[in-house]
């Protein structure tokens, strides 16, 4: 007689991971700075996922991919006794550091994907810089240099099979974006609002409208992982991934500097917060795509 095993004793949550393996403000007693490896896995709003924090401290002697695979492969075995499964994606954000992590993840199997959509990440890096390494002996206080600032490339025009007939500004409140994990989406990009922020608070965004491809153009826009929108002069621009800058649209003069000014105060008012939406048309109540967007602090 044949036995079946439960298939949920085998089913093992997997989330996304973001990671960032770098100096910290610590001098070791070699003179050194301390290096370590932070991994948390990506919020989305559904209620109840568990949240996976990992971290290691690196000798600044030993930075190389051998020893970042060792320490993935003790974060996986950390997930394991967690009841996680391996991450589906492995966002990293710092471009120096891009080489040498996706040399250590492919060595154990993991997909690394270049983003700026480490929003977690970021918050958990700004608790760690206010309440961990200033405790830490060797904590180095004061200013430190800032880290070089990445060339900006020229903003890329959509290609033609990612543009939409039509968009439009919009601005949602911020309690209403609580809610939309329960919103139709297709392709979504979603995280926990921060709770300090008021429901009233009216966050900036983008809608595009397709009445024949927004299915295909949300589906597009979500292998760009959408980071940020920005006017750049007379160009509406969609920041992604970790250097890239699409151009959605032209607009004239004086509009783009009215726009400009707005729009940044906006954002900033925000908290940083913006969205973008990919429907059919305006009177949809459903979303082809929908993607949070933050501006992320310098580290």
């Amino acid at each position: 007689m044949s036995s079946i095993a439960p298939a949920a004793a085998e089913a093992r949550l997997s989330l996304d991971w973001e990671l960032d393996f770098y100096s910290r403000p610590v001098l070791e007693p070699d003179g050194k700075k301390r290096w370590d490896l932070l991994i948390t896995a990506t919020p989305s709003n559904a209620a109840g996922q568990p949240r996976f924090r990992w971290a290691k401290n690196c000798p600044a002697s030993t930075v190389n991919s051998v020893w970042l695979q060792g320490a993935l492969n003790e974060a996986l075995a950390a997930a394991e006794e967690q009841g996680l499964g391996p991450p589906r994606r492995l966002r990293c954000w710092r471009a120096t550091m891009r080489t040498m992590v996706q040399r250590a993840a492919e060595a154990v199997g993991l997909e690394v994907i270049p983003s700026r959509r480490c929003y977690a990440l970021a918050e958990w890096l700004s608790e760690r810089e206010r309440e961990v390494y200033p405790a830490e002996e060797g904590y180095m206080a004061g200013p430190l240099a800032p880290p070089p600032q990445p060339m900006r490339s020229l903003p890329l025009p959509l290609p033609e099979a990612a543009r939409g007939d039509s968009w439009a500004w919009a601005s949602l409140p911020l309690g209403a974006l609580r809610e939309a994990s329960d919103w139709e989406i297709s392709f979504e990009g979603l995280f926990p609002l921060p709770d300090q922020l008021s429901d009233e608070l009216m966050v900036p965004g983008l809608r595009l409208f397709s009445r024949s491809r927004s299915l295909a153009i949300a589906g597009w826009f979500a292998g760009l992982e959408p980071a940020r929108l920005e006017m750049d002069g007379t160009s509406l621009v969609l920041e992604a991934g970790l250097e890239d800058r699409w151009r959605l649209d032209t607009l004239a003069e004086p509009e783009a500097s009215e726009v400009s000014e707005a729009f940044a105060a906006a954002r900033e008012a925000a908290s940083g917060l913006q969205f973008i939406a990919v429907q059919s048309d305006a009177q949809s109540q459903r979303f082809d795509g929908f993607w949070l967007l933050r501006d992320l602090p310098t580290f």
